[in-house]
């Protein structure tokens, strides 16, 4: 309603002057048009002949065919979401069994002194023996669990992005050599930790171990996290499974607890105050707002071994004092390793990011395939790898990838779904208009000629093809579609008002080219915003290039291929006659 009343308002004093002189036809209009000439030289060798008419369509189709090659060849890299330019990344820390916290803690000092060096670094705050405040990529890695003297935390503040020449995840893959060295001299496993733009995962590369029994899911995790190790761009691997360590099991011997007059629970309850400790009371302290809680447990160095804690002294039912060690028996033992259930299905996780040339988990899946395939599942067959799906039931063996592949699968998946619900739909709406069930498809056919342009702009520019990619695909059909439209319907127009087919064809790509290519002009100016946006530079790029792309081969493609099917069907087939029912379909 707002175009066409502006339209009357600005130009009703021109339109009062064209008609005063005549209402003479200029500009792209007129058939004497620099443009109109231009592309009558265009397309009267490829009207005149079908062999130019086919061998441009097949070039088309070509060029389609080595864009959309790209992927496979690695040349675009297709990725969930790139990274973010974020003020802040972690180092998680996990230490080998048996180290100290003090040992944890000259560790964590030693990585920050390293990480101190870079310019880039405004603070560092180092958490030991327990975990950092978690964040929504925290809270789904499970961060929140992390404690004990094996275990610390490095929060590394960057200065502001303006402030600094290289963004967060350069600067990641920058950091990881650095702190190799530390890591294995202490024997330590440290990974750094970057925060995810999209939704977050356990780890960007996740195999999901699954079998009848923890003994041979450790088994296959082992061989599997050897094949992560051997892959190169394959970084911070890790497996959830923890070492197996001795264990002191005490058991009560009943017999000789209860001529002593000491009951189990008792045994018990002595043995937990002494290594977790109890509070005895609460003091005031003027350094606190709030009582000070006094703990009561043994001292750490009789914490660290049996003699001091089967050396305690219970009292008896005759208030005589008898050691925990003549009411108990020391059992050494091994101790269990932690089951991770999923679906309630047993599972063993290894894990691992991506920091290679490709850096998308897909590749790197693809690149472990072979190695994998190759595996034993246990029962002398090779080892089921799956990327989708879940395995039948709890007795079956099979490596299914997770993480971030999880997430890229899914909303592809979806993106498609909805994109083909949208073509079908466009379909139905171009039926009804045009009344023919072939016209759409023509008008249609523009569509994934948008990738001859944005898939080697992406490969081009080194930019990841993304979610938001797949958006900007999906946003330039209704703009294609609408540009495809313009022209046909103008071919129509002419044939109906008695102009030769070929003369209908050269002027409307001459007539429509000024609005097709304003439309395509105010798109590129309209992405450029967003070009340097991490996020939705994928966006930028796919509309930018896929928009001058397609209104190119729009322009020509589309008259070419509608002049093919009306001298097919003739033009009585495409323009009812004057006394035809517009109502009837």
């Amino acid at each position: 309603m707002v175009s066409p009343w502006l339209t009357f308002r600005l130009f009703r004093k021109h339109v009062a002057k064209l008609a005063a002189e005549g209402g003479e036809p200029h500009g792209e209009t007129s058939e004497e048009s620099r443009l109109h000439k231009l592309y009558q030289r265009l397309f009267t060798p490829l009207l005149e002949s079908a062999p130019k008419r086919w061998t441009l369509l097949a070039a088309v189709a070509l060029l389609l065919a080595l864009s959309v090659s790209l992927f496979p060849l690695r040349l675009a890299i297709v990725k969930m979401l790139p990274h973010d330019n974020k003020s802040e990344l972690q180092i998680v820390v996990d230490m080998p069994e048996g180290t100290t916290l003090e040992q944890t803690a000259a560790v964590a000092r030693e990585l920050a002194m390293v990480v101190r060096t870079l310019p880039e670094v405004t603070d560092i705050q180092t958490y030991v023996g327990t975990s950092a405040p978690f964040n929504f990529n925290g809270l789904v890695r499970h961060y929140y669990l992390r404690s004990g003297p094996l275990v610390a935390d490095l929060q590394v503040n960057l200065l502001p992005k303006h402030d600094r020449s290289q963004e967060s995840h350069p600067f990641a893959k920058q950091l990881r050599p650095l702190l190799a060295p530390v890591a294995e001299r202490y024997g330590a496993n440290v990974k750094v930790t970057e925060v995810p733009p999209g939704p977050p995962v356990i780890s960007t590369l996740v195999a999901e171990i699954y079998g009848p029994s923890m003994a041979q899911r450790v088994a296959l995790a082992s061989e599997v996290r050897e094949v992560f190790l051997a892959t190169p761009g394959v970084v911070d691997v890790d497996w959830m499974i923890e070492e197996e360590g001795p264990r002191l099991d005490l058991l009560v011997d009943r017999e000789k607890a209860a001529r002593a007059g000491v009951s189990a629970e008792a045994l018990v309850r002595t043995v937990r105050v002494a290594l977790a400790g109890a509070e005895a009371g609460r003091i005031a302290d003027d350094r606190s707002r709030e009582p000070v809680p006094v703990m009561l447990r043994l001292d750490r160095a009789q914490r660290a071994g049996a003699d001091g804690l089967l050396g305690i002294d219970v009292h008896g039912a005759a208030g005589q004092l008898v050691p925990v060690g003549e009411l108990v028996r020391a059992e050494p033992a091994v101790r269990e390793r932690f089951i991770y259930h999923k679906n309630l299905r047993p599972v063993t996780y290894v894990v691992a990011e991506v920091a290679g040339a490709a850096e998308s988990p897909v590749y790197a899946m693809l690149d472990m395939g072979d190695r994998l395939e190759a595996l034993n599942d246990g029962a002398g067959a090779a080892l089921p790898v799956a990327f989708t799906g879940a395995p039948a039931d709890a007795t079956q063996t099979m490596l299914r990838w997770d993480g971030e592949w999880q997430i890229t699968y899914e909303v592809f998946r979806d993106m498609g779904i909805a994109f083909a619900a949208v073509l079908v739909l466009i379909y139905l709406l171009v039926v009804g208009w045009f009344r023919s069930f072939v016209t759409p498809l023509i008008i249609m056919a523009p569509i994934p000629l948008t990738l001859v342009g944005i898939v080697p702009a992406h490969a081009a520019f080194g930019v990841f093809f993304t979610a938001t990619s797949m958006i900007g695909f999906i946003a330039l059909a209704g703009i294609i579609v609408r540009n495809s439209i313009l022209l046909v319907d103008f071919i129509n127009l002419e044939l109906e008002a008695g102009e030769r087919l070929e003369a209908a064809v050269v002027k409307a790509a001459a007539v429509r080219f000024r609005p097709i290519v304003l439309t395509a002009a105010a798109l590129v100016v309209g992405g450029g915003v967003i070009l340097l946006d991490p996020i939705f530079q994928g966006l930028a790029v796919a509309l930018i290039s896929g928009v001058l792309v397609a209104t190119a081969l729009t322009l020509v493609v589309i008259p070419l291929l509608y002049f093919m099917y009306v001298r097919a069907v003739g033009v009585a087939a495409v323009v009812p006659p004057a006394d035809a029912d517009v109502n009837e379909f």
